[in-house]
Parts: structure tokens; sequence; C-alpha cells
């Protein structure tokens, strides 16, 4: 069998495109670490991919330099998270009362900010992006140790590219997971999401920000963009083709119901082709590394859409790698199954909290509307939701997510 043409062997080659991938490739490349970043596409533009930009996040690319110049981007600041069920509406979330600059979450295009990184990844010596590349297998050695990557460019030529570590970060169904053999262990979600958009009208409520809408079997879940609301329809798991099969007039029928003020435009949504389905999912890799290979973001763990908080969790896997990393491969070094194992320990048990949260809100979430009524939030709850400082509490939590790591600053140096 012939040998594909090997390219000259980089120190690290990430393959993933996605805010996890991006992040990791641009802090080590920025650190000086020669990287090499694989994406499929030809673009970062998908429909409905996660929008939201935690404080967290924004903090980081703040002490990077990068947020001031990100946020001239087109962004909508979502300053709340609300409820409404048909007893009333609570806010729980109230990022305004923040200490920091950045009092709010920025909802903006993923493929906006991934292009925005990935343009300030190509201006390092050390950082290398092949779009329109797709990872097809990974490369090891006569001791099971991965070395490289094998690769379609653009031409659709097999290549292989050389490298002292692989680092995984191509998503939710990702193929390099399967191929080291490290399965995901599903976790329970019970509900998929059908996403569409909606345009902003003058007159909408200035603080819908990001809101719930609870009714009978079903809810809406609502994101602001500067001239569009992106709407999301949950449905139970495993109902999308009798869902399809319906067609969009019980959609709209809901939305109308319990979203009132979208009646006057909810009849632009006329066809299926303008709904995308979000197959929500909740798992975990038990071990998210082999020699030579390491999994982060959703390769490694499967955050729900619960919370909004996927890529601040990706982004937090790359300040933890980098950290681990850096040291030990800037100057020529080589890393080992300890230091992989080191980068898990750190960033498992905030991973395993976001995942017990989700999966309790899915279930209850659920019991709710499997019984045919609607969501009524209990004394406790509505108590909560009165407290300015708890509505702060739960801000912050959301904000920065459990075990909020902090980039080591000698990596920049």
């Amino acid at each position: 069998m012939t040998q594909p043409p090997r390219d000259p062997a980089v120190t690290c080659c990430v393959v993933g495109g996605g805010p996890g991938g991006l992040m990791t490739a641009y802090l080590l490349a920025r650190a000086g670490v020669d990287v090499a970043l694989f994406e499929t596409h030809q673009d970062f533009d998908r429909e409905f991919r996660g929008d939201s930009l935690h404080p967290g996040t924004l903090e980081l690319l703040d002490h990077l330099g990068l947020a001031d110049e990100l946020l001239t981007l087109d962004h909508y600041r979502a300053r709340y998270f609300r409820l409404h069920t048909p007893t009333g509406s609570y806010t729980t979330t109230d990022y305004g009362r923040l200490r920091t600059k950045f009092n709010y979450v920025a909802l903006m295009a993923q493929s906006a900010f991934l292009e925005f990184l990935a343009s300030k990844g190509s201006e390092l010596s050390h950082f290398t992006l092949r779009q329109s590349t797709r990872a097809t297998g990974i490369v090891t050695n006569k001791d099971n140790v991965v070395t490289g990557v094998r690769y379609q460019d653009g031409q659709g030529q097999e290549r292989e590219q050389p490298a002292k570590l692989v680092i995984a970060a191509d998503g939710r169904f990702s193929r390099f997971r399967r191929l080291a053999d490290l399965p995901a262990r599903p976790l329970g979600a019970s509900s998929d999401l059908l996403w569409f958009q909606l345009p902003k009208r003058p007159n909408d409520p200035p603080d819908a920000d990001v809101s719930l809408y609870f009714g009978v079997g079903h809810y809406v879940a609502l994101l602001g963009r500067t001239n569009s609301w992106q709407v999301g329809y949950t449905i139970p798991k495993g109902a999308y083709a009798a869902t399809r099969e319906r067609g969009v007039e019980p959609i709209r029928a809901f939305v109308e119901q319990y979203v009132p003020w979208l009646s006057d435009r909810t009849s632009l949504l006329t066809d299926w082709s303008q709904i995308t389905l979000l197959s929500v999912e909740i798992a975990r890799v038990d071990t998210w590394h082999r020699p030579g290979l390491l999994l982060i973001g959703d390769a490694a763990h499967v955050i729900s859409p619960v919370g909004g908080n996927g890529i601040l969790m990706a982004i937090q896997d790359a300040i933890v790698t980098a950290n681990v990393l850096v040291p030990r491969l800037r100057n020529g070094g080589t890393v080992d199954s300890r230091d992989l194992a080191r980068i898990q320990n750190e960033r498992e048990p905030a991973i395993v909290a976001v995942q017990r949260m989700q999966v309790r809100v899915e279930q209850r979430t659920a019991l709710t509307l499997q019984t045919g009524k609607a969501f009524r939030p209990s004394p406790a709850f509505r108590l909560f939701t009165r407290v300015p400082y708890l509505r702060g509490r739960s801000a912050r939590a959301n904000a920065y997510g459990p075990r909020t790591p902090r980039l080591d600053p000698t990596l920049l140096a």
C-alpha cells in the first residue's frame, strides 16, 4: 500500500475549528508552540450554533487584548434571563449585578466570533489554519502512540500531518473519539430543539434578552440578536419525524398562544426548510486521552443548551490545556499521559457539576411537560426571583462556571 505524502512535522495538530479548538490553537501559537488547525469546512458559517459569549469568555479575550475589537462586531448584550409561565414572569438571573466591565452575555453569531479568532491566529507565525481540510484518521507508531493525523486536502488528496500531540476538538459527533475508541457515555437528555428565526421589530419588549416561555407540552426558548430572534421550540426526544409530519402550523399556534407579541410575524414561518433540528445530548467520555491524543470540548463532554454555556466550557478547556501543555512543548519538549491526565483532572469536576445541573433541569422539565399542565413555579422559586442578591449569584454562577480556570500569565510573556 502506497504511503500518503507527509507534511513537515508540527508540535501540535488541532482537529476542529469550533470555539475550543480555535482558542486552544490560538493560545498555543501565541505562546510559541507550532500549531496546525484542521477545519473541514471552507468557512465557519453554521446555522444555530451556540452564540453566547459569557463574561468569563469576554474577560479572557480582554486579557488577550482582543475584546474591544471583537465587540465592534454585530452583537446583542443580554442582561437578564427570564422564565415566562401562564401564571407570571420571573427574572432568575441579572448579569448587570456582576462587578465586571462585561456585565452581560454577548449574543454574537458564532461564525463571526470564530472568523475573528481565526484572523487573529493567522497573524501569528506559529499558527497555521487549514480550511477545507478533512481529517480522516489517526497515525500511530509501533507502540500504538498517536503520532499524527491523516487527512484529505482541498483537492481530495490523502496526506499525513506528523505531530507530537493531536488535540481532537471535533464536536459532539467526534470522529476522532470513535477512532481512538474513547466512547462517550450518555447521561440523560429527554428533549430536542427546533430552531428558526423571526425578525425583530421596534416595539418588541426591550428586556426580552434570553427567555423561556412555558406552555402545555412544550416551551419556547428565545435568544435576542440585533435584528432577529432565535426561537427554539422543544419536542420530546425521538419525536422529530412525527412533529415534521404535522407541519409548521402547530409550532406557529404555540408561539402565538404563549409568546403573543410574536404573533404578528409567525406567518413568516411557512416551510420546514426554515427549521433546524438541534439534537440535545448530555454525555461524557470516561478517559479524555490516550498516548499522543487529547479530547477537549464536546468531543470529550457533550454540553446541552441548558444554561447556554457550551462555548464557555470549551474555552475553559482551552485555558487549562494551554496552562499544562505550553511549559512542556514551548522549548521542544514532549508531553506524556500524565500531562494529558492532568488536563482532564483539572477540568472534569467542573464539567461533572455542569452536566449534573443540566440533567436535573432536563428531568424536571420533562416531567412538567409530560403532565399536560402548564409549569407553575413553587413559592420558593418565586421568592428566589424577587431577591436581587440571589439573581446576582445566579448570574455569577452562569457567567464563570464552577472552578473557573485562569490563564497562566507567564505563558504570554
